[in-house]
Parts: C-alpha cells; sequence; structure tokens
C-alpha cells in the first residue's frame, strides 16, 4: 500500500519543517507554572490583608 500523497520528507513543504518542535521539551516551564501560582497567591494574599486591615 502507498504512502498518501506529499507524506514523504522529500515531498513536504520547506515552509511546514519550522511548523515542527524543534526539541522534546515542553514550550513553558513547569516551574514558571508554579511560580505564576505562587506569586498570584501572594497577591490575593495581600490584597485580603489590605482589604480586611
Amino acid at each position: 500500500m502507498a504512502d498518501p500523497k506529499y507524506t514523504d520528507p522529500e515531498d513536504r513543504d520547506p515552509r511546514e519543517e519550522r511548523l515542527g518542535r524543534r526539541s522534546d521539551s515542553p514550550s513553558v516551564s513547569p516551574w514558571l507554572i508554579i511560580g505564576v501560582i505562587v506569586l498570584l497567591g501572594a497577591v490575593v494574599y495581600v490584597i485580603s490583608a489590605l482589604v480586611a486591615g
């Protein structure tokens, strides 16, 4: 059975090569997500302390 048309790497459009992932690492670091969550928690804590205070 033949492969579908344009699936061979030689047949692909050269512009499509840039669309692929260049590495196996995630695009957003898990530490960045954790940091943002902690920062948001600190902001909410400070705002609630100011409102209650």
